[in-house]
């Protein structure tokens, strides 16, 4: 394997890794592991520190005009090509629960999607987009700006599900 191959892999492995620490620190929490889960979070900060060295090495962090015209293509991707896919395949084998995170991850990237445009379009004019407060819903990740509604108008989840992203 060449270097800017292994570098790819090591860069998804750190990336996978910090996602599943990060889950099981939110199992532990539950589970009363409060130092546990606090350790965990540590370590998925730790493979984040790993992804991000990864990345810049292979030159994907650039300007944030370039980085978010490649989260657009990236986000268009998923909601056009890949989630649909997925859902297909789903239905097929009628798996009802992969079939639920798929229509909804592919629900949420459509609005990323809308988000990282408009975003762009105010760094297009060298602005910054206005300052609001973000939310994600913790349940299926839609995303709002400055106001939440009463229930997430793609997985019913209720406003106190929002968590603020600072």
């Amino acid at each position: 394997m060449a270097t800017d191959e292994n570098l790819l892999d090591a860069f998804i492995e750190e990336s996978q890794a910090n996602k599943k620490y990060l889950a099981y620190a939110k199992k532990a929490d539950a589970e009363g592991y409060p130092q546990i889960a606090k350790l965990l979070r540590a370590v998925a900060q730790g493979e984040t520190v790993h992804a991000h060295a990864l990345l810049k090495v292979m030159g994907g962090v650039k300007s944030t005009k370039e980085n978010l015209k490649e989260a657009i293509k990236t986000e268009s991707f998923e909601f056009n090509q890949k989630y649909p896919e997925y859902i297909e395949q789903a239905q097929q084998e009628k798996v009802k629960s992969a079939l639920a995170s798929f229509q909804h991850a592919m629900a949420v990237e459509r609005v990323h999607y809308n988000l990282c445009v408009e975003a762009l379009n105010a760094a297009k004019n060298s602005n910054d987009m206005p300052t609001a407060k973000v939310f994600v819903c913790s349940v299926c990740g839609n995303t709002f700006l400055e106001k939440i509604p009463q229930k997430c108008p793609i997985c019913g989840a209720s406003k106190e599900k929002f968590d603020e992203i600072e």
